[in-house]
């Protein structure tokens, strides 16, 4: 036999075999939700050979390539709470890095779903190449191995329910992160509202001051009153420190959320509108069911553990490998080599013990789940409920104060002025009607601060924005 005769046949054996498993991986990718979710992923992998594969970066190397904070947005004359979360869910790497790691895990299924490469292997006995009583003596096999119908296939289910688990955690870290943005919008109005408070109370106590000065030197007033005005005057500097520094970090929280320098100024920021009329907790509880992302990934690690535990049983059949090889070692009569052999091998699944261990750990694992996803259901429906009942006592407590404390304490401070100047109270029931305005009016500022906060709270444990 030729030799050229015998290398186009090896040649024809190795493409049929590789061709046959290629189109048995094809058949995999006929779902529809599959196509979907790697619409993304580049149809080849990056020709790099090993050779053109960087090192990876020492440490000091990484610190200081690490990307610099972004330039700040611009938000015109005022921050508003929506602006500032489409500004932090563009910019915070936080985003990057979950989307990222989900399509790591998106990339499994393609890893799982392959077939092994074929395996090829060539064996000669160089004597017989010059040897004058036998043929040239040579063997090439080529052999692909096939897992039992129905592996593969787990192994994708598996996967695939990773990658979706994956996919919930980025939109979970965005309800944190809008959570989070509101909070800190909370602070920043919060101490806007203080400085504003300290500053009119600032120029009423000098008002206040100069008016008992005059009443002093007419010589109908006491210059007890003036240091009384003094001491007050000197608190409410106090507070604008205070104040100063809450603002300066709510500042700072907010461009840190945004990727931005920590000391990047800001817009004051917009007033906060009144939301709408808070659902029910029961409609609530529902809503979360069936949003909340941490639910809707716990209940796809359950799927995967159910595919985890039907592979594990799956392992007891045996996986096939095929083979072919053309072998001239064996020569026949008048030295006619046996040529062509084809052949099948498979695995003995006989050690059922660890097996049997395989399956049972994937019961306790899928039992596991399932007791995750009952406990994680009960804290799902206490926690819509706890942050219900908390937004609805901040509501009541904003609406008690905008209808009834602060006019009652504006009305309070006008009557002890007027009756000061009249000469018929003391100036300290003056001074102490006024403390109390500013202590109520920064109270109610507070209490609007926290009723964003909480809604903000409510709106995470449910899993979803609420109308405004």
């Amino acid at each position: 036999m030729s030799r050229v005769p015998r290398a186009t046949a090896f040649a024809c054996a190795a493409v049929s075999l590789v061709l046959s498993g290629c189109v048995a991986e094809r058949d995999y990718w006929n779902d529809g939700d599959l196509r979907a979710l790697f619409a993304n992923a580049p149809s080849e992998p990056p020709a790099k050979t090993p050779a053109s594969v960087p090192a990876a970066p020492s440490v000091a190397t990484s610190i200081s390539a690490a990307p610099a904070p972004l330039a700040p947005p611009n938000f015109g004359s005022e921050l508003s709470a929506e602006a500032a979360i489409k500004a932090v869910l563009e910019r915070n790497p936080g985003i990057d890095e979950m989307r990222a790691a989900a399509e790591a895990a998106a990339a499994r299924y393609q890893q799982v779903t392959s077939l092994d490469d074929p395996g090829f292997s060539f064996n000669t006995a160089p004597g017989s190449a010059w040897s004058t009583n036998t043929s040239y003596a040579a063997r090439v096999e080529f052999s692909q191995k096939f897992l039992y119908p129905g592996k593969r296939n787990l192994k994708g289910q598996i996967a695939t329910a990773e990658a979706e688990a994956a996919s919930q955690d980025v939109d979970d870290l965005r309800l944190s992160l809008i959570a989070a943005t509101k909070s800190a919008i909370a602070d920043y109005y919060l101490a806007e509202k203080g400085h504003q408070v300290a500053m009119e109370n600032q120029k009423l106590l000098r008002e206040f001051r100069q008016n008992a000065e005059t009443r002093y030197k007419t010589g109908v007033g006491q210059q007890q009153d003036m240091l009384q005005a003094d001491v007050e005057l000197a608190r409410t500097e106090e507070r604008l420190v205070a104040v100063r520094r809450i603002k300066q970090v709510a500042i700072a929280r907010l461009n840190t959320l945004m990727h931005a320098s920590p000391d990047n100024p800001l817009p004051p920021p917009a007033e906060i509108r009144p939301d709408a009329a808070l659902p029910e907790a029961p409609a609530l509880r529902a809503l979360a069911a069936r949003s909340r992302p941490d639910f809707k990934a716990a209940s796809d690690r359950l799927t995967a553990e159910e595919s985890a535990l039907a592979l594990a049983q799956r392992e007891y059949k045996p996986d096939f490998e095929l083979m072919t090889a053309y072998d001239g070692f064996w020569q026949g009569q008048n030295g006619r080599p046996l040529q062509w052999q084809v052949g099948a091998r498979m695995n003995l699944p006989v050690r059922y013990a660890r097996r049997t261990g395989a399956v049972m750990e994937a019961q306790a694992k899928l039992v596991q789940r399932r007791a995750e996803v009952a406990k994680l259901a009960d804290r799902i429906n206490y926690e819509v409920q706890e942050s219900w009942e908390q937004v609805r006592e901040a509501e009541e407590v904003v609406r008690l104060y905008a209808g009834k404390v602060l006019p009652a304490a504006e009305a309070n401070v006008k009557e002890a002025q007027s009756g000061y100047v009249a000469g018929r109270v003391p100036f300290l029931n003056l001074v102490e009607a006024q403390r109390n305005r500013v202590g109520l009016r920064n109270r109610y500022y507070e209490a609007i601060a926290e009723s964003l906060r909480r809604r903000a709270a409510l709106e995470r444990v449910v899993g979803k924005p609420l109308a405004r």
